[in-house]
């Protein structure tokens, strides 16, 4: 049996589902194909459950498309699943060659249409991991009894130079401006958390736009903290993951790994939905203002003072880190 998945964005949502695709896989034998936007698909390659990966390009179509055509077009699918719910994603589900095409119960820009087999939805305001169970629910699937484990992923061994001293994770930034905590406020939780643990390293993980924001939160630490943003791959940054026994951060993509690598998350919220967004699992902490203007779920803040992340304070964040960590070794 052949399986396409389509979810074709972004690092979060593809965490968000890949639950969802390891119960298909386990339960049914199904060997796992998965389209996705070319920029994702070094993340797609690191699960164990998927065998091919297909690339669908989202810039340079004209050019690009053909070969994704014919990738996609190669194989003779038993069922694809739509795990993204766009009409881009039902139009790459109309076109793979196939017996079974499924929709989510989240289809939006009228993706039903394309579907004569979809996912009913469970109701009430819940987790995007959870929505995707979906899925499971209407293929007859049990729902996953416990999260994945580091050994559901391929990954490379994490940087040698993080050395073997207890490591807390540090992703100061996301693409809002709204759900970015102060890098300097991230400074002062890592220098306060260093001084009441000094067996503790810190790798602080982002992308290449991030590096500046990175050094401010490593230089707390000179000696104990190492700036990373920009300077692993996806695949070396979830072994960072692996390997940490804390990840502090903002909402963004990194906590996802994280949740799913089962590795504890503690998170400032601003504008979003911790139960939408926040990391999916047991022993995840997240720590929010609670301001009547949240969660606004807006890219920009309307009162123009960003009161909910200034509201926070640093000295909090780190005695919830140390409530999180493990004991230091006698």
């Amino acid at each position: 049996m052949k399986t396409l998945v389509v979810k074709l964005s972004s690092l979060g949502d593809i965490l968000h589902v890949l639950p969802t695709v390891h119960e298909i896989r386990a339960r049914t034998g199904s060997e796992i194909h998965w389209a996705v936007h070319p920029e994702f698909a070094a993340l797609v390659r690191t699960f164990r459950d998927v065998s091919r990966v297909v690339e669908v390009p989202r810039h340079g179509v004209l050019r690009r498309l053909p070969a994704a055509l014919r990738a996609l077009r190669a194989e003779r699918y038993d069922m694809v699943v739509d795990l993204h719910g766009l009409a881009k994603s039902a139009v790459v589900a109309r076109l793979a060659r196939a017996d079974r095409r499924i929709g989510p119960s989240y289809c939006r820009e009228g993706a039903s249409l394309f579907f004569r087999e979809r996912a009913r939805p469970a109701g009430g305001s819940r987790h995007a991991v959870e929505r995707a169970f979906d899925t499971l629910d209407y293929l007859g699937i049990p729902r996953p009894a416990k999260p994945l484990s580091p050994d559901d992923f391929i990954l490379p061994p994490p940087p040698a130079d993080l050395g073997g001293a207890p490591l807390v994770a540090v992703a100061p930034v996301s693409r809002w401006e709204t759900k970015n905590w102060p890098p300097g406020k991230f400074a002062e939780s890592v220098r306060a958390l260093g001084a009441m643990r000094p067996d503790l390293r810190f790798a602080v993980i982002g992308g290449r736009a991030d590096a500046e924001a990175g050094e401010t939160v490593a230089a707390a630490m000179p000696g104990r903290a190492a700036n990373l943003c920009g300077k692993t791959s996806i695949a070396e940054t979830m072994a960072i993951l692996a390997r940490a026994a804390l990840l502090v951060a903002v909402d963004t993509g990194p906590v996802h790994m994280a949740a799913a690598l089962g590795t504890k998350c503690l998170v400032v919220f601003g504008s979003t939905r911790p139960e939408w967004t926040g990391p999916w699992g047991d022993g995840h902490r997240v720590i929010a203002a609670g301001l009547e203007c949240q969660p606004c779920v807006k890219r920009r803040c309307r009162r123009g003072d960003l009161a909910c992340l200034a509201a926070i304070a640093p000295a909090g964040v780190a005695s919830a880190a140390m409530e999180m960590l493990p004991p230091a070794r006698k």
